[in-house]
């Protein structure tokens, strides 16, 4: 369905909140079903929320980079993957306010997840390296794509086998919350419907995201203010609702594994954006079509993610108004970055 090109720049604007709600409405229902996955199937919650809940909620903002890669606009593309990363990084923070017994980050320990923090600091490296390496493609193809995804697949398996068979586990204290199942698992009954109905939820959610990168590119080039600040601001965070909301509705419900887990997964998940627009790009390699900004918010995201897993290997009980030193970081590391971002 092609995108109108004639939309005043109101509608664009009407259709990008638009896609963006029903983006949030289908994320709450995604995160009751991916927490009744990770029971059914025996995965656990930091497992079913890297790869079920982190890759399906980030089905949006594949569509969003694919679409402007393949469109042309590689910024855009580049902006919207890892301004994603960054803005979910900081939901975690959001939602260390919304959880007031103790250090969100204390009470969700989980090797898993530090396993998880760690491969993505590796995988937002690989970009780096990329742009700063000869600019060599195979049917338009970098080199560094492939390895983004060998690498990705070999962190989902650590992550498996550090689930079933971990070698050392966090200290257990009167606050941390331990992943046990409601249901038991392996009731086919119960499995194949619920996947059934995740599957659909994670169709709409890449409808609404196919909006979103229109609209954006729209927003763009009507306004002018540039596919990086639209790409960073606008569609990475629109994109990134269905994280938002799931975060906090499995707060809610008792859940942090799964929160946590749900946004360190999906953030490794969403480095693939950039593999995915480098194939979708035919001009070329798509780490030497980017700027210095998109470098730049790597570089941030990275610094975030290293906050975060200092603040699950410190495991602070409790800190300033109930937050860890971490979640006050990544909060002031985001906002001196857009604050950067938008000045430059």
């Amino acid at each position: 369905m092609a995108y109108p090109t004639n939309m005043p720049l109101w509608g664009d604007l009407l259709v990008f909140l638009a896609a963006a709600a029903a983006i949030t409405v289908v994320g709450v229902r995604m995160s009751r079903i991916a927490d009744r996955l990770a029971d059914v199937t025996g995965l656990g919650e930091a497992v079913t929320g890297a790869v079920f809940l982190g890759a399906s909620t980030s089905l949006s903002g594949i569509v969003t980079s694919v679409s402007a890669a393949y469109f042309g606009h590689p910024q855009l593309a580049v902006s919207n993957a890892i301004g994603g990363i960054a803005a979910q990084t900081l939901f975690i923070a959001l939602a260390d306010f919304a959880y007031r017994r103790a250090n969100l980050e204390h009470a969700a320990a989980s090797a898993t997840n530090l396993i998880s923090g760690t491969m993505l600091v590796l995988l937002l490296t690989i970009p780096l390296l990329a742009q700063l390496s000869p600019a060599v493609t195979v049917f338009s193809i970098h080199p560094a794509t492939p390895l983004l995804v060998a690498t990705y697949l070999f962190g989902l398996r650590l992550a498996s086998r550090t689930e079933n068979q971990p070698m050392w586990g966090p200290r257990l204290t009167s606050e941390t919350k331990q992943d046990v199942p409601d249901e038991e698992p392996g009731d086919a009954r119960t499995l194949w419907p619920l996947l059934r109905s995740f599957l659909v939820l994670a169709i709409l959610i890449a409808i609404a995201g196919y909006a979103i990168a229109q609209a954006g590119l729209a927003i763009a080039a009507k306004t002018h203010i540039g596919e990086a600040i639209v790409g960073t601001l606008l569609t990475a965070v629109a994109t990134s609702t269905p994280e938002l909301v799931t975060t906090f509705a499995a707060v809610r419900r008792g859940a942090l594994t799964l929160a946590v887990g749900g946004i360190l997964g999906g953030n490794a998940f969403d480095v693939l954006f950039v593999a995915f627009a480098d194939v979708a790009y035919r001009d070329g390699s798509i780490y030497h079509a980017i700027t210095d900004r998109q470098l730049f918010v790597v570089a941030m995201s990275i610094a975030m993610t290293a906050v975060l897993l200092l603040g699950l290997l410190r495991r602070e009980k409790h800190g300033i108004g109930n937050i860890g030193f971490e979640s006050a970081g990544l909060i002031l590391i985001y906002i001196g970055g857009m604050a950067v971002l938008a000045g430059s």
